[in-house]
């Protein structure tokens, strides 16, 4: 490994970290400022990863708790969804291993655009709490896309966040606010089992990941403060904003990676 620690590239990844951690925690989609600051400040690919995963660990383990705390997570439905989130991430990195993922890509691309254009489209989108009661069939499709998107942000990542925040409103009519606290406890658990995997692997970078970890638990306070005093208001334009770019990144890669 030949990146060279020095206290300008902590500093560098620290600030990204914490704008990173902020906008996560209102709206997903942290991974791609916090990614693309580690790899820019020269970290080799593989443990950028794991020292991703390390410190947004403690990012929306922080969000998870404010939400969580403040009463803005419906906690009858994450007792469903916890532990289908933790088996799909474990499958998820371990299918990461041996499986390409620019097909997957390619799908996601179509799937979080579609995502941002229906919520522009829909005005009264994720505006109201419309939320009635938990039923068999709302559990089991909880379980299914906890499960999924739990793979998902183990194989692959980007936008884990903005679906989840997407489908507790579709399915279960919650406002902006719970679901995104919702989201939070799910990408945790989901974090905390890849990070996990990262470090049985010996890829995580400590002297950088540990202040970025303290960074981004200040960013995600923060953020997570912002999105409960405002609710839709701010979350729902940073949502689109954070899925529209995740779409152009994910199609920059797909043409020139």
């Amino acid at each position: 490994m030949n990146f060279e620690i020095n206290l300008a590239n902590v500093i560098f990844i620290c600030i990204a970290g914490f704008a990173a951690a902020t906008v996560d925690a209102i709206a997903g989609g942290g991974g791609l400022i916090s990614l693309p600051a580690i790899l820019a400040a020269g970290v080799p690919p593989h443990f950028a990863l794991g020292t991703n995963k390390f410190a947004s660990s403690f990012g929306a383990f922080t969000s998870a708790f404010t939400f969580t705390r403040l009463k803005k997570v419906f906690v009858p439905l994450m007792k469903y969804t916890v532990p289908c989130t933790l088996v799909g991430s474990v499958m998820g990195v371990l299918t990461a291993l041996k499986i390409d993922q620019k097909f997957l890509q390619i799908i996601i691309l179509v799937l979080i655009f579609a995502t941002a254009i229906y919520t522009i489209v829909k005005k009264d989108f994720g505006s109201e709490y419309k939320f009635i009661e938990l039923t068999r069939k709302n559990i089991i499709q909880g379980c299914i896309f906890a499960f999924g998107l739990g793979f998902y942000d183990g194989f692959f990542g980007p936008g884990t966040g903005s679906f989840l925040i997407f489908l507790f409103i579709s399915v279960y009519g919650f406002d902006f606010t719970i679901a995104a606290g919702n989201s939070k406890v799910l990408n945790s658990v989901s974090n905390i089992t890849s990070l996990v995997m990262f470090a049985l692997n010996g890829k995580i970078l400590y002297m950088v990941g540990i202040p970025m970890a303290l960074s981004m638990i200040v960013g995600a306070r923060l953020g997570s403060k912002i999105a409960i005093k405002n609710g839709a208001k701010v979350i729902k334009p940073i949502f689109v904003a954070i899925a529209l770019v995740l779409t152009l990144k994910l199609l920059y890669s797909s043409l020139f990676a």
